[in-house]
């Protein structure tokens, strides 16, 4: 675990063209990537203003631990259970988490 209290968060938003088949990959996706060695927390949200879009947000404890995450089986096959669900490529960003202290 993280012992400088810092998380390496991703987001993956996703344009859905078939929203109820697409939330159930996603729910799937979500329940068993969150067992994934490093895995802090993944949340799994639905826009309330734009229907068609799903966001991902994951904490992870390092960047290693994503990476790895990025090369597992449960990416991968969430991949493949997109395939034909989406209007677009999802759109995936790193990003490194600020505490309120580091804006002090």
């Amino acid at each position: 675990m993280a012992t400088d209290g810092t998380v390496t968060l991703v987001t993956l938003v996703f344009e859905s063209t078939d929203g109820a088949r697409l939330l159930d990959a996603l729910a799937r996706y979500v329940v068993v990537s969150r067992g994934h060695d490093g895995c802090r927390n993944i949340d799994l949200c639905h826009s309330v203003t734009r229907p068609e879009r799903f966001v991902v947000i994951e904490k992870w404890e390092s960047p290693e631990a994503q990476r790895a995450h990025l090369d597992s089986e449960e990416f991968a096959g969430l991949a493949r259970a997109c395939e034909g669900l989406l209007a677009k490529p999802p759109e995936i960003d790193l990003l490194d988490g600020l505490s309120a202290h580091d804006l002090a």
